[in-house]
């Protein structure tokens, strides 16, 4: 069962204050923040130009969040070298998406941002 439309919107409203926060506005042409949903899944990701050719932007992997219908909690994943994800143990699934938001936000371990 996919995620209400209302889930959907509070975790955009989120997400979308997040990456204006995280990125200073007079660097975002060097570094952007960003996220897409799939299902009952919302993907953040941090957008830079590619090296060899500015003009093309790579979309790199950060945070996943994963959302439970059933029990109405979100999961915290994080990504390694390839891009595949892993459940971030250090945190405990939630109802509150912006416990997460912040937990990705301090980064404790470098596994986000490095």
């Amino acid at each position: 069962m996919p995620m209400s439309e209302t889930v959907k919107h509070h975790a955009d409203l989120l997400l979308i204050a997040f990456c204006e926060l995280r990125v200073p506005q007079e660097v975002r042409d060097q570094v952007k923040m960003s996220h897409e949903f799939r299902a009952n899944t919302v993907t953040l990701f941090e957008d830079r130009p590619r090296w060899n050719k500015p003009s093309e932007w790579v979309h790199m992997p950060i945070a996943q969040f994963r959302f439970d219908t059933k029990s109405g909690r979100w999961t915290l994943y994080c990504a390694d070298r390839n891009s595949r994800w892993h459940l971030y143990e250090l945190v405990s699934p939630t109802s509150n998406l912006g416990v997460l938001i912040r937990e990705v936000d301090k980064d404790p371990t470098g596994i986000f941002f490095g």
